[in-house]
């Protein structure tokens, strides 16, 4: 049974100018031990759907209007907050975007590392700050026993998102779930983190989400991949499927705009452009979301009628009327 799984789940913000349908029929599950990438541009709903596993969306004006959320056999939309409170932190935790806003300037690391402990366990303070000395050095922060009580405007951006990952980890969640976690931090420092990421998921046996804009990180760091588009889900498959048999246009182009490399240097050709915009999520086309910026639209199939979310082949489901491989004129089995 997947440790987490997300069933039609429907996030709608409520303002005066209509109801902003963020998240509109997300379904996927993560497994123990495993990573899955949830990939997309900006405002394709991918942080949204996070906060709502976690219970954080603003209320008002935002309110999970239909779907399920069932972590360890449990409906985490039916919890009441109290609830939810003893989940956070204790078996899901977060790194959020940005790790200067996400940590408060006026406490020290060490206060704000030990507050998550007590919050969940009976420790004494000196128990605490041990444990958030062991967290440090586990996230590879030099000299971490002085280190404790430094302000975060004291870190570099890569050391403070290394203590957003501690706090994370302070607790051994079950699942933990990475919203941009390389967000701001220069190539070097975001391998580092990637790297450090994916070693601890391994060493403490944690499911994650990976949440980001880009290909190359889910490339490297995922199972198996979703890729949203306007509030939906229009392909999921395992990662090396999902690069090596793109199947929807979105995905494509996705992959398109990445640069090609050979050898060691890159290729000197023009990225491709998505040409176009997102649809507006207050009022969404009853179609294909996707339709009016993809090369391949025609026919009613497109224009007129909402296209399933189906299987291809095993493991990978794609919603588009015009997959790449009936596109190529292969057979829906085919791998290639």
């Amino acid at each position: 049974m997947a440790l987490l799984d997300v069933r039609d789940l429907k996030t709608h913000f409520f303002t005066r100018e209509g109801v902003v349908h963020a998240v509109d029929g997300v379904s996927f599950s993560v497994d123990r031990g495993r990573t899955l990438g949830i990939v997309g541009e900006s405002g394709c709903g991918k942080s949204v759907t996070a906060l709502s596993i976690m219970g954080l969306i603003p209320k008002p004006p935002a309110k999970i209007v239909a779907g399920e959320v069932v972590f360890d056999g449990r409906d985490l939309t039916k919890l009441g907050e109290r609830q939810l409170e003893s989940v956070r932190g204790r078996e899901i935790a977060m790194i959020f975007q940005d790790p200067m806003t996400s940590l408060n300037p006026t406490l020290t690391i060490g206060t704000q590392i030990t507050e998550t402990i007590k919050r969940h366990f009976d420790l004494s303070n000196e128990r605490a700050r041990k444990r958030a000395v062991e967290l440090l050095e586990e996230v590879r922060i030099p000299n971490a026993a002085s280190r404790l009580d430094d302000y975060p405007h004291r870190y570099s951006g890569g050391m403070r998102q290394r203590v957003m990952i501690a706090i994370a980890l302070s607790c051994n969640p079950m699942l933990l779930i990475a919203d941009e976690p390389t967000t701001a931090l220069d190539v070097t420092v975001q391998a580092q983190v990637l790297d450090l990421l994916d070693e601890l998921r391994e060493s403490h046996d944690m499911a994650m989400i990976l949440i980001t804009h880009d290909m190359g990180v889910v490339a490297e760091t995922a199972d198996e991949v979703i890729v949203m588009y306007a509030g939906q889900v229009v392909e999921q498959a395992p990662v090396l499927e999902l690069f090596d048999h793109p199947e929807h246009p979105y995905t494509e182009a996705l992959l398109g705009a990445l640069p090609q490399i050979e050898g060691e240097r890159i290729r000197e050709a023009r990225l491709t452009a998505i040409p176009g915009r997102p649809p507006d999520l207050v009022s969404p086309p009853p179609a294909c979301r996707f339709a009016p910026r993809c090369p391949h639209a025609g026919g009613d199939s497109c224009t007129e009628t909402m296209p399933e979310l189906r299987e291809l082949r095993s493991g990978h489901w794609v919603r588009s009327a015009h997959p790449t491989s009936e596109r190529a004129g292969r057979p829906v089995g085919a791998s290639a």
